[in-house]
């Protein structure tokens, strides 16, 4: 048995391309069509990331701030392609940091009534992957998504 590799009939695909036909499906100015796009969807305001759901890859946010210390997390206003779980609300609560016998203190004890507020799940209206959480300040958290250069 002949490999295809020793056999006379061996063509190559760039072989059986004809460029002399213009691609159907090419646009050379599709980037800079894509740049205007995003720039008139956000009026000139910065970003730090899009967002993009880590199951599908559908873009979920074109518009978000980082976290200053946590810099996989990310919160937005405005968002696309998700849904708020209104059923599923979660209790969301800070534990105190441990810094030696400082711990103890009663200042390090309090809690903040914003942080301990409940939050609804976000998930991506696509797959349904779980990728944040809706506050009562209408503010959208997400920590399960994929971020890329904006």
């Amino acid at each position: 048995m002949d490999s295809p590799t020793n056999s006379q009939k061996t063509v190559s695909d760039d072989d059986e391309i004809d460029y002399s036909i213009k691609a159907e499906f090419y646009d050379s100015d599709l980037d800079d069509k894509d740049e205007l796009w995003m720039a008139k969807k956000r009026d000139g305001r910065a970003s730090d990331a899009v967002l993009s759901c880590p199951a599908c890859f559908t873009t979920v946010c074109l518009e978000c701030q980082r976290h200053e210390q946590y810099v996989t997390q990310y919160r937005a206003v405005f968002v696309v392609n998700c849904k708020v779980d209104k059923d599923k609300a979660l209790q969301h609560s800070t534990v105190p940091s441990k810094v030696g016998k400082r711990s103890r203190d009663s200042e390090e004890k309090e809690t903040d009534s914003a942080d301990s507020g409940r939050v609804n799940s976000v998930v991506c209206s696509t797959c349904s992957t779980e990728i944040g959480v809706f506050d009562s300040e209408e503010i959208y958290h997400f920590f399960n998504v994929i971020p890329s250069e904006p």
